[in-house]
């Protein structure tokens, strides 16, 4: 099982696939990254050898990925947050930023649904109700 970025990727993966398995790489980034590195994407990663292994990595080097990424991502947030932006208030609220409904949709942002019961009419004072 090969070890890149801190991240062990499955063994038994295509190399293209399995390098998805690193934060912040992605299939179009895998494709540079196989490129640059001149490894075999049909390649298993457990056929791989320590001299590949080792190409992907420091063809990796150019990428953020991992906990720089996340924690690049997050001062960007915060950053929208501090300054006001239409979409740090969104972020604070925990609802979508990018424009989406919420009227129907959204739960994965909103939460649980919180059902609202229907209020029934009182009948005016001074008359009988219908039975």
């Amino acid at each position: 099982m090969a070890r890149i970025s801190g991240v062990e990727l499955p063994s038994e993966k295509r190399t293209d696939i399995g390098l998805t398995y690193i934060y912040g790489i992605g299939r179009a980034n895998v494709i540079q990254l196989l490129e640059a590195s001149k490894v075999d994407p049909a390649k298993r990663i457990k056929d791989l050898t320590e001299e590949e292994v080792g190409k992907l990595q420091k063809a990796l080097e150019k990428f953020t990925v991992e906990g720089d990424l996340q924690r690049e991502i997050s001062v960007n947030i915060r950053r929208l947050e501090e300054i006001g932006a239409y979409r740090g208030i969104r972020h604070r609220k925990g609802l979508p930023s990018r424009g989406q409904r919420t009227r129907s949709n959204a739960r994965t942002k909103r939460g649980k649904r919180k059902t609202i019961g229907a209020i029934k009419k009182e009948a005016p004072a001074g008359t009988k109700p219908v039975a």
